[in-house]
């Protein structure tokens, strides 16, 4: 079993920044997909960014959705079991609740980009972007 837990949402101005992290617990972080995901109010969730196993060591590939790409940063520290979401330039349309999920399934240096591929999930943390 895996427990997630998010921290680091907030209120911030367009334009600004926030980190999120996820803290995982379980001794086989490192070979996990670990994805983040988004949902806002009356849609459903979506993908956002992913760090998927290569398959080999401690080598990963990021993977983004197009709203994600050249502002969010996804990035892990196994040693500490964390993985990150760095956020910048935000937009209110990134508003929403951010959730963790990871995935147990080896993906052969693809990834999982739907919800129902992921075996657990944080509580999420809400980010909300003011104009």
């Amino acid at each position: 079993q895996v427990q997630l837990v998010e921290s680091g949402g907030g209120l911030v101005q367009a334009g600004g920044s926030l980190r999120l992290s996820c803290a995982a617990s379980g001794r086989t972080f490192t070979t996990y997909n670990m994805g983040w995901f988004r949902q806002a109010p009356g849609k459903e969730r979506e993908f956002v960014a992913v760090t998927s196993w290569s398959g080999h060591s401690s080598t990963y590939y990021a993977y983004y959705a197009d709203s994600a790409k050249g502002r969010f940063t996804i990035s892990r520290d196994n040693a500490a079991n964390t993985v990150y979401l760095q956020m910048n330039s935000l937009k209110p349309e990134d508003t929403a609740v951010y959730y963790c999920a990871a995935d147990r399934t080896y993906r052969r240096g693809t990834y999982a980009y739907r919800p129902h591929e992921y075996d657990y999930w944080g509580q999420g943390t809400q980010v909300t972007v003011s104009s």
